[in-house]
C-alpha cells in the first residue's frame, strides 16, 4: 500500500502541505482533490521522492521515499503536472529511453512499447518530435511513460490535463481497466474526475486534509441528496403542481430549475421518490422526466474547503 504519516512541506512562511497522514490499499483508485494551490502537487512530488518533506514520510509498498528511493520508485509509474519530457527526441526515442531506464529489455520491452503506444493512441506521432506536440498528445505521451514498465502503483497529476473530451473518456477508461490490481492516485482539481473513475476522494485545502470518503459519502452531504429533479412539460403544468408537492410529507421545499423544472428538497433524509412518483401517476401530470438526485459534488466541495474550485 501507500503510506502517508504527518508529511508536511513548508516554503519560507508558506505552510503548503500540512501534516497530512492517509493510506491508499490495491485496487483502490484514490481522488486527490482540492483547489489550485491546495498542496495536491507538492503532495506528489513528496510521495514520488522529487521533493524533500520538510516533516513525515511516505512509503510506497513498504519502501521509504527517503530511506529507499530507488527501491520505492522502481514500484510506481508517475506523471507529473505538466507532462515535461525532452521536447528534441522523437516519442518512440523518448519511450525507448524510458524502456531504458526502467531496464527493459528483449520480447518484454516490445511488447510493452506496443501495449503503450496502442492504449493512449500515439501511432500517429511517434516520429514526431515532443515539441511539436499539441498538449494533448504531450499528455498522452506522459502517461505512456508512466505506465511503460507495468506498475503495481500510479501516481497522476492532472492526467486529462489539456484532453478533448473523447481523450479524457479513453483515459478514464484505461484508468478504470488498470485499477483492479493496482493502487492509483489521481492528483485533480476536476470535480467530474473524481464521480467518473474515482472509488474515494481526499479534500485539502491550504496544505490540510478535510475530507475522506466515497463519492457517493461525500455527495450524500449534498443539499440535493435524495432530492427529485422533476421536467415537466411546459411552465404551466410545473405551476399547477406545485401545491400538491409542497403538501406532501417529508417535502421540505422546492426549487424552480430552468424554464420548466422542479427539484423537491427533502426534509431529514425522506424517501420521496415513491410518494412523488405516484401523485404525478395519480395526477396524470404531463412530464418529461423525474429521477432522484445523489448530490452535488460542487455544492459538496465548497461547503468543505469555504470557496469555489479556480
Amino acid at each position: 500500500m501507500i503510506e502517508v504519516e504527518h508529511l508536511s512541506k513548508h516554503f519560507g512562511e508558506i505552510k503548503a502541505v500540512d501534516d497530512l497522514s492517509f493510506t491508499v490499499k490495491p485496487g483502490e483508485v484514490l481522488g486527490f482533490l482540492g483547489p489550485n494551490g491546495a498542496g495536491k502537487s507538492t503532495t506528489m512530488k513528496m510521495i514520488t521522492g522529487f521533493l524533500q518533506p520538510s516533516a513525515g514520510t511516505a512509503r510506497v509498498m513498504g519502501h521509504d521515499i527517503q530511506a529507499a528511493p530507488l527501491a520505492a520508485k522502481r514500484t510506481f509509474g508517475y506523471l507529473p503536472e505538466g507532462a515535461p519530457g525532452y521536447g528534441d527526441m522523437s516519442v518512440a526515442g523518448f519511450l525507448n529511453f524510458v524502456a531504458d531506464l526502467r531496464n527493459l529489455h528483449g520480447a518484454q520491452r516490445q511488447q510493452r512499447l506496443r501495449a503503450v503506444v496502442g492504449e493512449v493512441h500515439i501511432e500517429g506521432v511517434l516520429h514526431q518530435k515532443i515539441e511539436t506536440l499539441s498538449k494533448g498528445f504531450r499528455r498522452r505521451v506522459g502517461l505512456a511513460q508512466a505506465i511503460l514498465h507495468d506498475p503495481q502503483v500510479l501516481i497522476l497529476d492532472e492526467p486529462t490535463d489539456g484532453l478533448d473530451p473523447n481523450q479524457k473518456h479513453e483515459v478514464r477508461r484505461l484508468i478504470a481497466n488498470m485499477a483492479h490490481d493496482k493502487i492509483v492516485i489521481i492528483s485533480t482539481h476536476i470535480l467530474e474526475e473524481v464521480e467518473a473513475v474515482c472509488s474515494r476522494a481526499l479534500i485539502i485545502a491550504h496544505g490540510k486534509l478535510l475530507a475522506d470518503g466515497s463519492p457517493d459519502e461525500l455527495q450524500s452531504r449534498s443539499h440535493y441528496h435524495g432530492a427529485i429533479q422533476i421536467e415537466f412539460d411546459g411552465e404551466q403544468a410545473r405551476g399547477s403542481c406545485r401545491n400538491a408537492l409542497q403538501s406532501l410529507a417529508g417535502v421540505k421545499a422546492l426549487e424552480e430549475v430552468g424554464e420548466s423544472g422542479l427539484i423537491v428538497l427533502p426534509r431529514n433524509g425522506a424517501a420521496l421518490l415513491g410518494s412523488v412518483s405516484e401523485l404525478a401517476q395519480r395526477e396524470n401530470w404531463p412530464l418529461q422526466q423525474i429521477h432522484q438526485l445523489r448530490g452535488r459534488m460542487d455544492e459538496v466541495f465548497r461547503q468543505i474547503t469555504g470557496g469555489d474550485l479556480s
